[in-house]
């Protein structure tokens, strides 16, 4: 078994490497949530997508099909809303981080 090569040489110190990892590590993750971070505006519109199509495969498809398309969005909203729950959010915030899951992804249409 070799030795870990550090970048500051062989007498580095494994506790500050330690802490530069965390801190690297917290400032990618902030980065990533700030990337795929949605907000209210887009979550209005992803509710919008889905109702309209909801309403035109209803017509090309038939209404059992449309209301499948339209089920299938409350049921992922409801199951983010009872994880919320399980995580131990209450109230609006709630609702508003299950309503964000669900339908947040218009931010990438």
């Amino acid at each position: 078994m070799g030795m870990a090569q550090w970048p500051e040489g062989p007498t580095a110190d494994p506790e500050t490497a330690r802490e530069r990892y965390v801190s690297d590590m917290r400032a990618s993750r902030k980065a990533l949530r700030e990337v795929i971070r949605a907000d209210l505006q887009a979550a209005h519109f992803g509710l919008g997508i889905v109702v309209v199509a909801s309403v035109v495969v209803g017509l090309f498809a038939g209404p059992v099909v449309g209301a499948l398309v339209a089920g299938s969005f409350a049921v992922l909203f409801l199951v983010a809303l009872v994880v919320m729950f399980l995580r131990g959010i209450r109230g609006r915030d709630a609702g508003r981080r299950a309503y964000l899951f669900a339908f947040g992804w218009a931010n990438w249409v």
